[in-house]
């Protein structure tokens, strides 16, 4: 079991986020691969010459064909403050993603009503609130086009199952690679391209400003996309 250092993002006393590859589970689940949880836990104790056990514990996930920003905490009281945070929506959440369609609007406010199937292991967008349903809100504008792919940046405003897979295929948009929500062909790493790009929040315990931001994985269409990022006015 080993981790790279090299993808720590950021660290103190109380929280260390990580760059997460796709295909990394954050926290266990029935495939029994090793999550990246149980990695970085092992990482730290060897690093830090902890002789017991090392407290951490995932404040987020995100889905496993999904790179980007993790964070996690490393005591107790970091955890309770930071969940609170994104509970009171105090975090702000960037995503970028690529979709094979023009969006409907350049730039756009959409909410939806979103049913988990657990079933299934995927969720379903509603115009309309129904039974058992959970308001999901994301902004997005689009940042540019090969022609054939479009980039969005994404502000995530709520954190239910799948939101963004799910909100944009419900705008008939699929990410590339998203086989679970409309993509036409899976990518080769198994991946899709979605990406936590940043966080931003106040530290709940020292009040200090925190912006973590997270590389893309190396493909062309994250390197256009990174292009176009950077020539934005």
């Amino acid at each position: 079991m080993t981790f790279d250092s090299q993808r720590i993002l950021y660290e103190d006393n109380h929280l260390i986020a990580v760059n997460k590859y796709c295909g990394d589970i954050v926290q266990g689940d029935k495939t029994g691969d090793t999550p990246l949880l149980e990695k970085l836990r092992e990482f730290i104790k060897l690093r830090d010459s902890k002789p017991g056990n090392v407290f951490l514990e995932a404040v987020h996930r995100i889905d496993r064909p999904v790179s980007g920003i993790v964070l996690f905490a490393k005591t107790s009281k970091g955890l309770s403050r930071m969940n609170q945070l994104f509970h009171d929506g105090k975090v702000v959440k960037i995503y970028w993603a690529v979709v094979g369609k023009q969006p409907p609007k350049l730039s756009d406010t959409i909410t939806h009503y979103i049913v988990r199937n657990p079933q299934k292991n995927k969720s379903f967008a509603y115009s309309m609130p129904r039974a058992k349903a959970k308001e999901a809100r994301l902004s997005y504008k689009t940042i540019g086009s090969t022609g054939r792919y479009f980039f969005l940046e994404i502000e995530l405003h709520t954190g239910r199952h799948h939101q963004i897979r799910a909100q944009l295929a419900k705008l008939n948009l699929s990410i590339r690679g998203d086989l679970k929500y409309g993509a036409p062909r899976s990518n080769p790493n198994g991946g899709i391209h979605l990406h936590a790009f940043s966080l931003s929040f106040t530290h709940p315990i020292s009040g200090v400003d925190v912006n973590i931001v997270a590389s893309t994985p190396n493909d062309s269409l994250w390197e256009a996309f990174n292009g176009m990022v950077n020539t934005q006015p």
